[in-house]
């Protein structure tokens, strides 16, 4: 377990400080030159970044990569401008118009492209999860540190300025002491993705499979728990979970339905759904404290606060039992006019290069939320209550 106490010797286990900006040391890039980006992985994240690209000023995709012939077609169709395909990674490392990469490979890919890229001198834009198991979470990290290119992981939430905001007023009291999470994302549809040809099945398919997935839990809820660790300042120190492939049976081996509950310091639980067989409540995160809650969807937010505020405002206005700015059952909404988050990511990430900034979203973070991942993994599969890296 080696590579796995090394992750908290890294002093990733209480980590408020990695949440603040930082400038380094180093960079090559003035404010009015263009960033040229290569796509590694042109399938539906990769590929749906690219028109975010084309939107942003001093960025541009120069190159697309993919294994796959029509997914590569697919991300150069989309790039304003000429771009190069390949269909090895390696070979566009080697390009030298390529100044950063994007990498929106499958979950397992994404360490060993990660640090093949850093070493080859480029900037780097990790899709999350960061990294797959605890030794690639410890190589990504090590290598990130040596490098002095800019690695951002891809938790955009983390750069939503709306997110950003409400883990500002949490800090500053407005809940009150945290006391819980409750964090949810429901869809209803079998996941899958059309095969034209069944020897693409596992290459286009790989969420299904063990061997290049983490399932739900690394694809949807690492969002939630990045955003638990940032609002904490700190990991899980413990997880227990349950899963189940029950409704798909359609040969799958990653769980259809999942439930976990992690455990922070000073007795903050969080919890997390994610099923496939219903979207009652989509995507939701609630931040609980003593003296209200905080609601979160993808762009928008609101403030429950606890108490009689709804029979104060009433008396306010003069009518009995109405309410002023009120959403029934979430509180006051939040008025605040931000940027889609992955937009916003990406804009942040050209900025990191620019400025020679420390991202907010780094390799360090990313381990944050890349081990809660395979802890919760590990609850789940070995059927345990799973403790977090013991620091050594």
């Amino acid at each position: 377990m080696k590579r796995r106490d090394f992750i908290v010797k890294g002093s990733l286990a209480s980590s408020a400080a990695l949440y603040a900006p930082t400038v380094l040391g180093y960079g090559t890039f003035s404010a009015n030159e263009t960033i040229n980006i290569g796509v590694i992985g042109t399938g539906d994240r990769g590929g749906g970044l690219i028109p975010f690209i084309n939107q942003i000023p001093n960025m541009q995709v120069v190159a697309c990569c993919d294994i796959i012939p029509f997914r590569l077609s697919s991300g150069l169709s989309k790039v304003e401008g000429k771009a190069k395909g390949y269909s090895d990674y390696k070979k566009m490392l080697e390009d030298k118009d390529v100044d950063a990469v994007l990498v929106a490979t499958p979950f397992s890919t994404h360490s060993k492209i990660a640090i093949d890229a850093l070493k080859a001198g480029k900037h780097v834009y990790g899709e999350k999860t960061m990294a797959k198991g605890y030794e690639g979470i410890a190589e990504l990290v090590s290598a990130a540190e040596e490098s002095n290119s800019i690695f951002q992981t891809g938790h955009q939430y983390h750069s939503s300025r709306l997110y950003s905001h409400v883990v500002d007023e949490i800090k500053n009291g407005k809940i009150g002491k945290i006391t819980a999470f409750e964090c949810q994302w429901n869809r209803n549809g079998n996941w899958r993705r059309p095969v034209p040809d069944p020897k693409w099945e596992r290459m286009i398919n790989w969420r299904m499979y063990r061997e290049f997935s983490g399932g739900l839990l690394a694809e949807l809820c690492s969002h939630q728990l990045d955003f638990a660790n940032w609002v904490m300042g700190a990991m899980p120190e413990k997880v227990m979970g349950i899963g189940g492939i029950d409704y798909w049976k359609d040969g799958r081996e990653t769980y259809d339905n999942i439930h976990l509950i992690y455990s922070y310091p000073e007795g903050v639980r969080a919890s997390f759904t994610c099923l496939t067989s219903n979207a009652m409540g989509d995507y939701k995160v609630k931040v609980m404290g003593d003296k209200g809650t905080y609601i979160l969807d993808y762009a928008k937010a609101w403030f429950y606060p606890e108490g009689s505020y709804e029979k104060k405002i009433g008396e306010v206005d003069g009518v009995s039992g109405a309410t002023l700015n009120w959403d029934q059952g979430r509180g006051i909404p939040f008025q605040f006019d931000h940027e889609d988050p992955s937009k916003q990511a990406l804009i942040d990430f050209r900025d990191n290069i620019v400025n020679n900034t420390l991202p907010v979203s780094n390799a360090k973070t990313g381990a944050m939320a890349a081990t809660c991942v395979q802890m919760g993994l590990d609850a789940m599969y070995d059927e345990v209550i799973m403790s977090k890296p013991q620091q050594g």
